[in-house]
């Protein structure tokens, strides 16, 4: 083969995710497979999320070593590593790519990959396996890429010009592994098979925790005749009970929405399906065409219940505008989640407090929540660079694993998780709410390093 695809994340080794179990396919890597193997080349995949680390290493083996692909993001980093050194180990050129490499490439070059791909990967991985396959090397003419020259210096070439027509791509290349897994799982645990489609690329937005690293700050948008015919394969082909819509922004382009529920609408479709969307996307129109198309949740990132932290995070949202379109999916029978991020730079009680009340006052069916961490490449982790800790090597850990000095204890914000969850109970608990308050004020002035 000319390159076998992977990425680093293997279910049976996530205790949590399988406690949850709702895998969806790698679309990431199977967009690149079908895009090279129009191209000509020989593509293999080697979907690691039902593998093992075991079957994969079978398989470096058992091949003819060549062009080793791997998908790699802030959770994965240390088995991408791993694969990466067995790899070479076995002969293989490793290529890394996805949203984490780029922002450490050093580290990720010293740690065996002999080049990265540095945000969309179509045109940089088919110029490169071209180069590869007539014997060349690697060189600056080469688009977007990372590399250690001879003087062992870095290399970063010219970005590759990003693809315009998305309908001109082929559609993931969803045969290369075994979708019926993925839907069978979602069935036999949750009672409904789920599978994923992506409508567009990028978000132009500018929130100061979140990477660009793949798409910058673009937004490319398939046509809504091109995403329902690929809607309506994906039912006849694996007949799947409801769909993830994987964008950033699904509800972004209010035309583009109407012009696809239309074309569903058209052809008979109706499918449930869960998206996210930003609460200034949303208004009395949107949220009855999602409920046409047979929205189950929208998922919406509050962040914060706190004008103040929302600003400060550039999030270009009110905290009105949140519970407005709370409301408004209620209105038309769309449950909604919420992420809520704890610990941003510069919150404090008063800011907690605002929060608990936003969500009580929203009461969304589901509210995750999560401490802020500083992904490397955004201009939240360039504020605080100053005030950040790393907690073990750098392969064991992640991004997430960052500790910002002077910040507040990991266990006042289970305090604060606490008393949100008592606060919105349908229930309410007087002794749960007054336990939370209590671990909150006893670790006030804990600080996290």
């Amino acid at each position: 083969m000319d390159l076998l695809l992977t990425h680093g994340y293997f279910l049976a080794e996530d205790p949590k995710e399988q406690r949850i179990m709702k895998p969806y396919p790698p679309l990431g890597i199977l967009y690149l497979s079908s895009h090279l193997r129009r191209e000509g080349f020989d593509v293999e995949v080697y979907d690691s999320t039902f593998g093992s680390r075991g079957g994969l290493l079978k398989l470096l083996e058992s091949e003819q070593p060549s062009v080793l692909g791997v998908y790699a993001n802030l959770l994965t980093r240390g088995e991408v590593v791993r694969i990466a050194q067995d790899a070479k180990a076995r002969g293989w050129f490793v290529v890394l790519g996805g949203p984490e490499p780029a922002n450490y490439a050093a580290e990720y070059l010293d740690a065996g990959a002999d080049v990265i791909v540095r945000g969309e990967g179509e045109r940089a991985m088919a110029a490169l396996l071209a180069r590869l396959k007539s014997g060349g090397t690697l060189s600056e003419d080469l688009p977007s890429l990372i590399y250690r020259a001879a003087d062992g210096l870095l290399v970063n070439t010219p970005a590759a010009p990003l693809i315009e027509n998305l309908d001109g791509q082929p559609w993931p290349d969803r045969e290369q592994i075994d979708i019926e897994r993925y839907v069978h799982t979602w069935r036999e645990r949750h009672g409904r098979g789920s599978l994923s489609v992506i409508t567009a690329r990028g978000c132009p937005y500018h929130c100061r925790w979140c990477s660009h690293s793949v798409y910058g700050k673009t937004h490319r948008r398939r046509s809504a005749t091109n995403v329902v015919d690929e809607v309506e394969f994906l039912l006849d082909r694996y007949e799947p009970d409801m769909l993830w819509i994987a964008d950033d922004v699904f509800t972004i382009h209010h035309g583009w929405l109407a012009a696809y529920a239309g074309e569903m609408r058209r052809r008979g479709l109706k499918v449930p399906f869960e998206c996210i969307t930003r609460a200034d996307r949303v208004n009395e129109r949107v949220a009855g065409m999602l409920a046409e198309l047979g929205c189950l949740r929208v998922w919406i990132g509050s962040e914060s219940g706190s004008q103040r932290i929302l600003d400060a995070m550039q999030r270009g949202v009110t905290v009105e505008q949140v519970q407005r379109a709370v409301e408004l999916c209620r209105a038309s029978g769309i449950e909604t989640g919420m992420f809520i991020m704890w610990g941003y730079e510069g919150e404090q009680m008063e800011d907690v407090e605002a929060t608990v009340a936003h969500v009580r006052k929203c009461q969304p069916e589901v509210c995750l929540t999560t401490v802020s961490y500083p992904i490397k490449g955004t201009p939240y982790h360039d504020q605080i660079a100053s005030k950040l800790v790393n907690i073990g090597g750098w392969q064991e850990s992640t991004d997430r694993d960052i500790a910002v000095h002077g910040r507040h204890s990991r266990r006042f914000y289970q305090f604060a998780d606490a008393l949100l969850k008592a606060e919105t109970a349908p229930v309410h608990d007087d002794a749960l709410i007054a336990a939370a308050r209590e671990g909150l004020a006893a670790s006030m002035h804990e600080v996290e390093v």
